[in-house]
């Protein structure tokens, strides 16, 4: 079996790692992306003419032109769980199969929520990076954890992983989601707007849905209290940035704290990245060994059903996979 490993050099050795590739080589002939960067549309036909499957890395698209023009392509797994920039419909006319590989990163974002709050919090980062430049630090009084309350937008893996962490601490904890019931009598489940005037922390863990586009907007962020800090672990689609530097800059939060954003590749926007009040990290929530090896070896087992002719878990479309194999050796 053929597959193409999307990944640039330093993404595969980031994102992938030699161990799951090993793995991969052991069920598969595997091409690799030797480019410095992601491949086009064009030039994941022109690498992927004979390939059966693609794994790919999140910057590589699925557009419809791709599973038009792949005919020996029987599917396409992409080594994480977003899978908006793949046209599902397209590759299911095509017969298909579109995977996803599990949130293997819940622990290391919930941990970096942590490393947020704190610097949020302490202002550590803000102090060592006037120490690097050769300035005497500001001296400003600090905020403690314990006593404050934490306001979560979404109780999914990571929300759910978080919660008792910020409990631990001290943190009363306040979670807004439509969606599900918060069983644990700790946790209040309040409606989005009581979370928004009611919290210290407001820490974004939504799922990006055409719902929750700008849930953050101008409105939303002028019911945070002036103390309040933002904080986004989710995606940059969830934010009006317009409206979240117009209330940084103003002060009217305290500050931000952001690992996503609508720069390339979800990162944070350079302009709000820059602000003084704002703590930015380039999307490297789940970048831990334990959280890319999870995704990666993910996609391993993924491919070795595939060619025994199964649907994996994380078969998206599974119901429209006629291009099917039947146990290819």
């Amino acid at each position: 079996m053929k597959v193409l490993l999307t990944h640039a050099p330093q993404a595969r050795r980031q994102y992938y790692g030699e161990r799951a590739l090993a793995a991969l080589r052991a069920i598969a002939e595997v091409h690799l992306n030797e480019r410095d960067a992601a491949f086009t549309p064009a030039e994941l036909i022109a690498a992927a003419a004979a390939v059966d499957a693609i794994i790919a890395d999140r910057l590589t698209t699925g557009p419809a032109e791709v599973f038009r023009a792949l005919g020996s392509l029987k599917a396409f797994l992409r080594v994480a769980v977003d899978i908006r920039n793949i046209d599902v419909g397209a590759a299911s006319a095509a017969g298909v199969l579109i995977t996803r590989a599990r949130p293997g990163f819940i622990t290391a974002v919930a941990e970096l929520a942590l490393g947020f709050l704190v610097d949020l919090a302490r202002g550590i980062s803000r102090a060592s990076a006037d120490y690097h430049a050769g300035r005497a630090p500001q001296i400003r009084m600090g905020r403690e954890l314990a006593g404050a309350t934490a306001g979560i937008i979404g109780y999914g893996a990571i929300g759910r992983h978080l919660a008792p962490m910020l409990a631990t601490l001290g943190m009363r904890v306040l979670v807004a989601d439509p969606h599900v019931r918060v069983e644990e009598g700790a946790f209040a489940q309040v409606a989005l707007d009581e979370l928004l005037a009611r919290a210290d922390y407001v820490i974004c863990l939504a799922v990006a849905t055409a719902e929750t586009e700008n849930l953050i907007d101008a409105r939303a962020l002028a019911r945070m209290q002036p103390q309040a800090c933002f904080i986004n672990l989710s995606r940059g689609n969830l934010v009006d940035e317009a409206a979240l530097l117009e209330a940084l800059r103003a002060e009217r939060i305290a500050g931000a704290a952001m690992d996503v954003g609508r720069a390339t590749d979800q990162m944070p926007s350079p302009e709000l990245a820059a602000l003084p009040n704002v703590i930015a990290t380039p999307h490297i929530g789940g970048l831990t060994p334990q959280a890319i090896e999870a995704q990666a070896f993910d996609t391993v087992r993924q491919l070795a059903a595939i060619k025994r002719g199964e649907v994996p878990d994380g078969a998206v479309n599974a119901n429209a996979w006629t291009r099917r194999t039947r146990g290819v050796v």
